[in-house]
């Protein structure tokens, strides 16, 4: 396992390298004092992080720039912010896996490792997961049903955030644009959760929705998604993609205009680089 540890200050840098050390021995750890740093080491070199350890505020390229530029050059590393400070809803946008306070410890961070690294669940089926065109779940070839619309909102919100854990908070910022009073809010999001966790249940997939502090994410080792599949390279899944993503939710136009992006840049490269 490769880590990256980022902090400006060389003592909290000192005692994050140890925290890491302790908590996984047989890891290959990377110290950087600026997240420009880090960014300009995996620009230069092919290497990419399983996890990246690193503060929010630091000099130059903030934590929260580092990891905007991070989800475009390795996507699939995994982020945890060490910090005293709150930009949860910022980190969050971002894929951000978790927090751990400062001063690090081995036990927070081997916390953080077994969330983000867990042992495989028993079960073998997946869900399979249509993302690109509209949003679509089905469990052995038929669709997935639920007892609430927006259960399977909630369920494309998840799956959107690819294993980034989804705070209360969050979530009804996205599905409402005008939630109204906050308690009903909460308990609207409560009872979506419970739904989506039966609908789950009921077909022996519980463990595709991950509970902590809290918080809710799925795991998506268990889930067959195109989406997943064309952000890991997939030729097949990448040719399905025709420009249309989650296409009943408004929110989905910001990961849309994404993988426009990054798609139409992989085929103008591939015609350069015939030509």
């Amino acid at each position: 396992m490769l880590i990256f540890a980022i902090d400006d200050e060389p003592n909290m840098l000192y005692l994050l390298h140890e925290a890491i050390a302790e908590a996984e021995p047989d890891a290959d750890i990377l110290d950087f004092s600026l997240g420009s740093e880090a960014v300009a080491y995996l620009e230069t070199y092919e290497v990419r992080p399983d996890v990246i350890f690193s503060d929010i505020r630091m000099p130059g390229l903030s934590g929260l720039e580092m990891a905007a530029r991070i989800r475009q050059l390795t996507p699939d590393t995994k982020l945890v912010f060490v910090t005293g400070y709150d930009h949860a809803m910022d980190a969050y946008q971002l894929h951000v896996s978790g927090y751990i306070q400062k001063p690090a410890e081995a036990e927070r961070v081997r916390e953080e490792l077994n969330y983000l690294f867990p042992e495989e669940p028993a079960a073998k089926e997946k869900l399979r997961v249509q993302c690109f065109g509209p949003f679509e779940v089905y469990w052995k070839g038929r669709p997935l049903a639920f007892s609430r619309k927006q259960t399977k909102e909630l369920l494309a919100l998840l799956v959107d955030r690819r294993g980034s854990l989804c705070s209360t908070k969050e979530i009804i910022a996205t599905l409402w644009e005008e939630p109204g009073d906050i308690s009903s809010a909460k308990h609207r999001v409560w009872n979506l959760t419970s739904d989506l966790r039966a609908s789950l249940k009921a077909i022996g997939m519980e463990d595709v929705l991950i509970s902590r502090n809290r918080q809710i994410a799925v795991w998506t080792d268990l889930l067959e998604c195109d989406y997943y599949l064309a952000l890991s390279g997939d030729p097949s899944a990448q040719r399905a993609f025709h420009g249309e993503y989650m296409e009943q939710y408004s929110w989905a136009e910001g990961t849309k205009a994404h993988l426009l992006f990054r798609f139409q840049s992989q085929t103008q490269e591939s015609r350069d680089l015939s030509s």
